[in-house]
């Protein structure tokens, strides 16, 4: 990082420093009731970790506490073992789920995602795996959500289920597997992401973009891009590995902490 560099006329280690502060202040273990993190650290099993954080973030648009409600039951309808559910479930259990709902994302949505999975499960031991062989020849994350994204729909679905599955290869932002990915990934001993991917290293990982976090890296002169899509996802990550190159991502607590709980 350049010690000259400033971002709205503030001298680029300023901001850092301010950023690093946000990140010690949101980065802990009372971070989590509230968040859809949660769900996930209500299991022990990794697998079950992993699936759970995936729905859980599939459906992580809106009301917080709505979220969280709605997590909650779906996986009470999967028997609270997600893994098992998805790769043992009879077709008269997978139907039960059709009475879900949240939101846009209804019980056909759900249907397709847990069939999804268990296309996935039945080529890959985890969805890391799955966007490894996408990242295989050089590719980057990019390439692996969108390669995990193929594998999930190889199979017959409903066209609208694809809208809950962010195409990052067209454009889209992809916060909500950006955020997936960091819980998966970041492992900093703090009590909040998970860290159980080992083999994705948190370096090349990308920001979770949504509104919050967009309209803070605006206002700090981190973002100049006006649409929330994929080009501003690289823009700030860009940004935000020259204040940590290592760790970029864990920066997504200071931004997003600072639009909702701070209205910064």
């Amino acid at each position: 990082m350049s010690p000259d560099k400033k971002y709205n006329g503030i001298p680029a280690g300023e901001i850092k420093q301010f950023l690093e502060e946000k990140y010690l202040q949101y980065n802990n273990p009372g971070f989590i009731e509230c968040d859809p993190i949660s769900i996930p650290h209500g299991f022990s099993d990794n697998l079950d970790k992993e699936i759970s954080g995936f729905l859980t973030a599939a459906i992580a648009w809106g009301r917080r506490d709505l979220i969280l409600r709605s997590s909650h039951i779906m996986l009470d309808l999967m028997d609270n073992s997600p893994f098992d559910f998805v790769t043992s479930a009879a077709d008269n259990e997978i139907e039960k789920l059709g009475r879900f709902v949240h939101r846009t994302f209804n019980g056909n949505d759900f249907t397709c995602f847990v069939r999804g999975l268990r296309n996935v499960y039945s080529s890959f031991s985890s969805m890391e795996d799955a966007i490894l062989e996408g990242m295989s020849g050089g590719g980057s994350v990019k390439d692996g959500l969108s390669h995990l994204r193929t594998a999930f729909f190889s199979i017959a679905h409903e066209k609208r289920a694809e809208k809950h599955f962010a195409d990052v290869n067209g454009g889209a932002a992809g916060k909500r597997l950006n955020m997936f990915l960091r819980w998966m990934v970041r492992k900093d001993g703090r009590g909040v992401d998970f860290g159980i991917w080992e083999k994705i290293d948190p370096s090349i990982l990308y920001i979770p973009l949504d509104l919050h976090s967009g309209n803070t890296a605006r206002r700090l002169g981190l973002l100049k891009r006006k649409q929330n899509d994929w080009k501003a996802v690289e823009e700030l990550t860009c940004v935000l590995r020259e204040f940590d190159p290592a760790d970029p991502v864990r920066y997504d607590f200071a931004l997003f902490g600072l639009g909702v709980n701070e209205k910064f």
